[in-house]
Order: structure tokens, then sequence, then C-alpha cells
């Protein structure tokens, strides 16, 4: 038994309701297939007979009552019209010129029905360059068409004419028509030009960003309209096995956190989307691109690329003169280079973590905080085989105090610091990192001689006595600078529980339950360690007067002083009762040092 074969019926309109909601972003569209279909006759005409060369659009008036776009390409034979026509998706890159050819990017069918959009009735009339007499073919928004020739003795090319919709006249009308044909077609290789009371205008003009060796002002122009600034740079990009060439915009602002690189995307000169996200590596998010291909192919909706291997071959050799870019004008220019890596830092640096081809070529450029001052990170590596690290910035301001000056302390608090060292054994295999820890840096540090032990151990148990109610201990060590007298030290986990202490004097009842709930867990399991301390430091002479301080009020107050220049030196933030102390320490050295018998506070009292 055989079945018989039969082909699918399809419903015109919800094609077009396809069209419209799934594959075209908006009826805006429908003058960039047209454009696109009259410029590939255009250049299947040059072929014929070397004619052609113009699109013209008469945009709808009340007059008129139609919209229409001509154009003097190959046109369409009455056999051509009844195939071509009849068939949604028929190609006319290869169906009428027999074979695929990078110069016609359009599908006519598809691109036909985009008109039903913006109209209830589609008329194309057309005389072919290759012969035969005018046809006329007639299509309506229910599926039905009609195709006939015609006595009138039409131009060679073709002419489209479209009958508005109710909703979407808005489009067909002079504003409109202009706006959208300067947007997609400006420039095209083919004249296009508007009709107007006033005269024809013509919106096509050579593309700036093709020709910047023969106008760089103009290209530096077209870059400054594209940012809305003058760019830093702009880098030619070429990959010639796909036709593709155009100019990468260095921005002279960081782009927004999380914002990914977008290329103005041209296919033969016309627009494919303002935004495509995929031509250059994501790693370029510094600069915007203005590229045109003759090689890459759209997908059906004509407003993206088709990820292929032609695509990853634009993809990696763009990339590629980027790279060269950087590296030359790191050798060239390294002024120019340092104001690049200035504003585009953070950025790079946040890339750098996930992308090693960026890291190996961009990360010498970068900078870090270190005991030594702010460094590049070429210069860091070559001068340090082995690199210490703090993770947070309060620990690094507490470790650099006390690190010693034959060695480097890198500050890694800043967004991606931390990131960027740990991956530099990576990078340089000849470089070892190391991340230090306050309490560790402080067990590093020497105990006074043993001569002066006895006085350190005793200097340590007066002077935590004067601090207990600061929650602060005391101990003695040997530094070696002698300008420094004390640091104030507390791991991380330290000043956590002093922000909790201060957070719950400005919150709710709820808040600060949960608060003291987190302290009682944690100082259950680490009560002598959850207490900052003031490290004194045995080589100043401040503290080795202390020892031999006999009044006591002096000596309280000059320790509460050391504490109060400790925590400003760390750039630690005060707390109420730290200013209060501050002023009646102050105050009261100052009374004791003159002699003002009763104005000062008896030593029991300080706070």
């Amino acid at each position: 038994m055989s079945a018989e074969v039969q082909q699918f019926q399809v419903d015109l309109r919800g094609v077009v309701d396809l069209l419209s909601r799934h594959i075209y972003s908006s009826p805006r569209v429908y003058l960039r297939e047209l454009l696109q279909n009259a410029r590939d006759a255009i250049t299947a005409r040059r072929e014929v007979d070397g004619g052609g060369g113009r699109i013209r659009i008469t945009p709808l008036t009340a007059e008129s009552g139609e919209f229409v776009l001509r154009d003097d390409g190959v046109g369409l034979t009455l056999t051509e019209v009844a195939d071509l026509l009849a068939t949604v998706g028929r190609s006319s890159k290869r169906d009428i010129f027999d074979l695929p050819r990078s110069d016609y990017l359009g599908q006519f069918g598809i691109g036909l029905l985009s008109c039903f959009m913006v109209a209830d009735t589609i008329v194309i009339r057309s005389r072919s360059a290759r012969g035969g007499a005018s046809v006329e073919w007639t299509g309506s928004a229910d599926g039905t068409f009609q195709v006939a020739e015609i006595d009138e003795e039409l131009p060679i090319g073709t002419s489209v004419h479209l009958v508005p919709r109710f909703d979407a006249d808005e489009l067909l009308r002079p504003a409109a028509v202009h706006e959208l044909a300067t947007t997609f077609g400006e420039f095209l290789p083919v004249r296009v030009s508007i009709d107007s009371a006033a005269g024809d205008i013509d919106i096509t003009r050579d593309a700036p960003f093709l020709d910047a060796a023969e106008d760089p002002e103009a290209a530096v122009g077209y870059g400054r309209d594209l940012l809305g600034a003058s760019p830093l740079d702009v880098i030619e990009l070429s990959e010639p096995a796909t036709g593709t060439r155009g100019l990468a915009y260095v921005l002279p602002f960081a782009p927004p956190p999380g914002a990914r690189q977008a290329t103005r995307m041209y296919l033969g000169r016309m627009l494919l989307s303002e935004r495509v996200d995929d031509v250059l590596p994501d790693w370029a998010f510094f600069v915007r691109a203005v590229i045109d291909s003759t090689g890459l192919a759209p997908t059906a909706s004509r407003e993206s690329l088709v990820e292929d291997a032609a695509l990853e071959r634009v993809r990696e050799q763009l990339g590629a003169g980027i790279r060269r870019w950087v590296l030359e004008l790191g050798l060239r220019e390294p002024h120019r280079l340092a104001q690049f890596v200035a504003v585009h830092e953070v950025g790079l640096k946040s890339l750098v973590r996930h992308d090693e081809e960026l890291a190996r070529f961009i990360s010498r450029w970068l900078t870090v905080e270190t005991t030594h001052g702010t460094l590049r990170i070429g210069d860091l590596v070559e001068r340090y085989l082995h690199i210490r690290y703090a993770q947070t910035v309060d620990e690094f301001r507490q470790v650099a105090g006390i690190s010693p000056s034959d060695e480097v302390l890198v500050n890694g608090g800043y967004l991606y610091d931390a990131d960027l060292i740990r991956m530099l054994p990576d990078l340089y295999p000849q470089v070892t990192v190391e991340q230090v820890d306050v309490t560790g840096e402080l067990d590093r540090l020497d105990p006074p001689p043993l001569d002066d032990r006895d006085a350190a151990v005793a200097l340590e148990a007066r002077a935590g006595a004067v601090l207990a109610a600061s929650d602060c201990s005391v101990v003695v060590r040997s530094i070696d600078r002698p300008d420094l007298a004390g640091l104030y030290v507390a791991d991380p986990e330290v000043l956590r529980a002093i922000d909790r202490g201060r957070t719950k004097g400005i919150t709710g009842a709820l808040w600060g339950g949960v608060l003291d709930r987190i302290d009682q867990t944690l100082s259950s399991a680490r009560e002598d360690d959850l207490r900052a301390r003031l490290c004194l430091n045995w080589s100043n002479r401040v503290v080795r007067a202390l020892v031999r301080v006999q009044d006591d009020a002096v000596f309280a107050r000059t320790v509460q002083l050391l504490y109060i220049q400790a925590l400003l030196a760390g750039h630690h933030p005060l707390a109420d009762a730290d200013r209060a102390l501050m002023t009646s320490a102050l105050a009261d050295l100052v009374s004791l040092s003159a002699g003002l018998e009763g104005d000062t506070i008896p030593f029991g009292d300080a706070r």
C-alpha cells in the first residue's frame, strides 16, 4: 500500500506572526530587508551588463497612499517571479544566480514576507536585464498572490509597493523612512536616495571605519560620535580570509561593571546589529568595534551571526590584533599604555583571573600596592622572587609596619588583587607567593634582649592593666624601626567582633540578639584570642622610658595615647569611648606636666 505524498499547507498569517514575534526584533526591519534585496539585485546586474547602482525610496504620503522602493538591479522575469516569490525562504544567492556568493546576502522570500508586518498588500513590478516583458506580482496577507505580464514598458529593475496596515503606517512615512534607511544603509556601496518635496536626499556616504588610513580624522570623528567621547586610540582590525575589517576604538572611560564587549556589525556594509557580542573575545571589553564583513554568515533574522568556524577564526584574528596593539604600545609609548591601564585596571584584573591568554600579555602592566610603593607586576616579579601578600587592607596596614625592609608585602585587599598575586607562579614560574596573617607576623618578631626581658614582661602586665577596659592586651617586641612606638594588632576575626559590638549599639533588639548569639558562640570557642593587642616597640625610646615612670597617672595616660596613636596609624575608626579616652588622656598629661594638682582623673577611673 503506497501513501500519497502531499505538501504542507502554510498559513501566511501564522508565518508573519512568527516572523514578527520570534525571528525579527521589530517591524522596523522591513526596510532593511528591502534594501538588502535591492542591493543584491544591483550586484547581480553588474555581472549581466555592468549597469545598475541606485536605490530610490518614495515614502508614504497622504496623496500617494503607498510606499515605494525602486532599484535598477537585474530585475525578474515572469518565471522567476512565479518561482521565487511563491516559495518562502528561497535564496536569491543560489536559485537565481546558480551558485553561492558572498556578494549576495539576502534571503528573498523571507525578506519579502517581513513586509507583511507593515503592509496588507505587496505589489512587485519588475523588468529583467536578460530581456522579456514587464511583470507584476501582487501578494495579500491572506496568503494569496497573482502574477501577470503587463504591457507597460518598465525600466530595468524592480519596484516594491506597500499599502500600509492600519497600525503601521507611521513606519512608512518620511521621518521614519529617513531614520531607518540611514541606520541600515548609510554605508551601502550603491546610491540610496529618498524622495522629498525639496528634491532627492542622498543618505549614503563613505564608511570612515573602512578607510582610516586615507582619512584618520574622519575615523576618529566617527569613534567620537560612537562613544560620546574621544577614544584613547584607534586600532585597525582585519581578517582577509573572510573579508572582515574595521576599527576598534579604545574606550576613554571604564565601562560599567559586568558590561560585555559589543560590536557594531555590518555585512556587506549593511547594518546587522548595533551590538553583536561574539565578534571579539570577551576580554576585549575595553574597546568598541565597528566591523564589516562579506564572509560571515547571518542568522535567519540577520540581526546576529551564525557561530561557525569562520566566526571563530575572525574572533581569534581580531583578538590577536588587539593584543598586538597592547604589546606595541608598551614598547613604543609606555606612558600611553600606563594611561590605558589606569582607566581599565579593575576590569583587566577581573578578566585575567579567568583568561590565561589575556593574563600572559597584560598582567605585567597591572599595578599593586606594596610596602615599597605602587609597583607594576612586571617590576615586582623582576625584583622579588618571593612575594608575600596580606588578604585584607586591615591586615596589610598592620603587617606593613613590621615587615622587614628587604622583603616585599603586597596589599591584596583591593578588588581582585589577592587573586592576581596568587596566580603569579603560573605566569612566572620563578616566583613564589606566601599569604601572611597578623598573628603569624607578630610571632616572627623578636622579644627584647635577655637583659631587658624582666623589664619588658613587667611593662606588658602594667600596660595591659591600663588597657583592660578597652579589651586590648599588650605585648612588647623588638621592631627594627626606632621611630615606631607601637602597633595595633588584630586579626580579621577580632576586627569583625569589634564591628559587631559597634553595630549592636545602633540596631534594634532583633539584630542585637542575633549579634549577641554570634559573639557568645565565638567567645566560647576562642575567648582568649578575640582580643586586639597593642604591640609596643622595645626599640623606641618612649617605650623604654615607660619602664622608669613611677607616677601611675602619667604612665596610664601615656599608654592610652600610644594606644590611640596606634589605632589612628592603622586607619582604624575610633569609637566614642576611644575619642573620649584620647581627649581626657591628652588633657590630663598637659595638666600633669604643668603641675596643676586636682585637675586629673584618677588612674582607676580613666576609660
